[in-house]
């Protein structure tokens, strides 16, 4: 039998699809058998023109032409509408064109439809204005593929989870007056355009590309108290930021570098967004009887930290050099030494009676028989050596070995990767913290604060640049426990050239390899434990 070219396949199957449109004969019908609608599609050879045969879920089924197949067309038999629960190759492009358009979070591309990619749809759907069943139909498909489809955007009139998170975001910047219902309505607008105007960027009212970008963004003015302001309502926040111990000069109601600095600490160790400005939510945190007060802790990199480690030097309980201003294992040891000899507390971190204690002049120095943290391969200073998947703390603590391929990992990032391979196969969720769904930073989000280092929630946007912990910029320096940061997404390191996320294309938080995807779109990784 000869070769069918690909145009004469798609010619037999639009002369197909034209002859059942026309009404087959009753007993032709009968005699066809009932086997899935499929379209022979490669996936490599798909260009977004060409033009596929248009099948509705409800509609008529276009029988398999086994004539013109062959065993190799079979094995790539593509669904006509893709749903919810579906494998194929043809799934991994879907999603990669999702991604490329803002309608899916960026993660490595996958064969399977799940609940994040149908959402990702409706997104899109919603967007064409078109019926929002979360499948990928013939309609849906040609829209998608098409040389004019449109980035994500969304303005008046439009509704869904993503539009409460940026409401939520407008309200927490001062843009707009109240928490988000879900629903882009005038007051949406008008704080979208007030946002657009206040930052210098073009004025439409609707949240695309470039408002979406911005809005998580640390260049991002917001329309509320920051830097540079001067009222008594800086002054009675900086009297609260003094009773909880995050600021120790005078409250004279000038919101100067220092207050920003306290401000900072006080969102990063009370679950806020770290931005440094007394929006609404940081003012309702701190008039909250539940704010926590001051504390370094594992993870930690401030000023304060600085501050907390050259008197852990002066008295003699750190060596030297150690003053990197990042709170690592071996501050955490120096800190619980000094707790023990001066009859306070021993937890190892510095709260506002440890602190007090070091800034004092009578504090207890380390006694000779104390032996003293000293320099060493693990120093809590900021590094960039060392391979992939190398373990990292060498402290006190459980260890982890998650998988074929993966080290055995002691202490500290040992704990973080038990935590993380402890949540395996729960379900993507997006914007959701756990303990039971994720999405990729709310997983990381709330690994961290189990494994102990309280991290507020950060996008994985804002892991670009969290403000604390030891940047690793290159990615044959990463080691288990490392926050993996690569455009659009984020997961944590486990050992042995792999990582555990939340990933949205497997709907799932799985266990996998640090491919060359990874490291095609790498940013940046955190070092949690130094």
């Amino acid at each position: 039998m000869k070769t069918l070219t690909k145009t004469g396949i798609i010619c037999i199957l639009c002369a197909a699809a034209a002859l059942i449109s026309c009404g087959p004969r009753q007993e032709e019908t009968e005699a066809e058998p009932e086997t899935e609608t499929v379209l022979s599609i490669e996936q490599d050879d798909v260009s977004e023109s060409q033009p596929i045969i248009r099948m509705e879920i409800d509609g008529e089924i276009l029988p398999v032409l086994e004539d013109v197949t062959t065993a190799a067309d079979n094995a790539v038999l593509a669904p006509v509408y893709l749903k919810k629960g579906d494998q194929h190759p043809i799934v991994s492009r879907l999603q990669a064109r999702l991604m490329a358009l803002g309608y899916m979070d960026n993660d490595e591309p996958t064969t399977y439809y799940g609940d994040a990619t149908a959402e990702s749809i409706r997104k899109f759907q919603r967007q064409m204005k078109v019926p929002q069943d979360g499948i990928c139909g013939m309609e849906t498909w040609d829209l998608l593929f098409s040389a004019e489809a449109p980035y994500y955007k969304v303005m008046k009139g439009d509704q869904g989870d993503d539009i409460k998170a940026i409401q939520d975001r407008l309200y927490q910047l001062g843009y707009l007056l109240n928490r988000g219902d879900g629903d882009f309505g005038e007051a949406t607008e008008a704080a979208v355009r007030k946002m657009q105007e206040r930052n210098g960027i073009g004025i439409d009212g609707a949240v695309g590309k470039e408002s979406i970008g911005l809005l998580y963004s640390d260049e991002i003015k917001p329309n509320l108290i920051g830097l540079g302001e001067q009222s008594d309502l800086v002054k009675k926040y900086q009297q609260r930021l003094i009773d909880l111990g995050y600021l120790r000069e005078e409250a004279d109601g000038n919101f100067g570098g220092a207050t920003e600095r306290a401000v900072r600490e006080f969102q990063s160790r009370n679950d806020q967004i770290v931005d440094g400005f007394l929006g609404p939510d940081t003012r309702e945190a701190m008039d909250s009887s539940n704010a926590k007060p001051f504390g370094l802790r594992l993870g930690d990199t401030s000023e304060s930290v600085r501050e907390a480690q050259r008197r852990l030097i002066h008295y003699g309980y750190l060596a030297s050099g150690l003053d990197k201003g990042y709170y690592g294992d071996l501050t955490e040891a120096a800190v619980k030494q000094f707790q023990r000899q001066n009859n306070l507390t021993v937890d190892g971190t510095v709260g506002i009676q440890t602190m007090t204690k070091l800034l004092s002049s009578n504090a207890r120095k380390k006694p000779v028989s104390v032996p003293q943290v000293s320099n060493n391969t693990n120093t809590g200073s900021s590094s960039s050596s060392g391979s992939s998947g190398g373990s990292s703390s060498s402290g006190s603590g459980s260890s982890a070995s998650v998988g074929s391929g993966g080290a055995t990992v002691s202490g500290s990032a040992g704990n973080l990767i038990n935590i993380a391979a402890s949540k395996l196969g729960c379900p993507y969720v997006w914007g959701s913290k756990g303990p039971n769904s994720f999405d990729c930073s709310g997983f990381v989000y709330w690994c961290l604060n189990q494994a102990g280092v309280g991290q507020s929630y950060l996008t994985s946007g804002g892991w670009r640049n969290p403000g604390r912990y030891q940047r690793v910029s290159s990615f044959d320096a990463i080691q288990a426990g490392d926050v993996v940061v690569v455009s659009g997404h984020v997961g944590i390191a486990a050992g042995g050239g792999t990582v555990i996320d939340a990933s949205s294309s497997n709907g799932r938080v799985v266990h996998r390899s640090l491919s060359n995807w990874w490291r095609n779109n790498f940013i940046v990784a955190w070092r949690i434990f130094g």
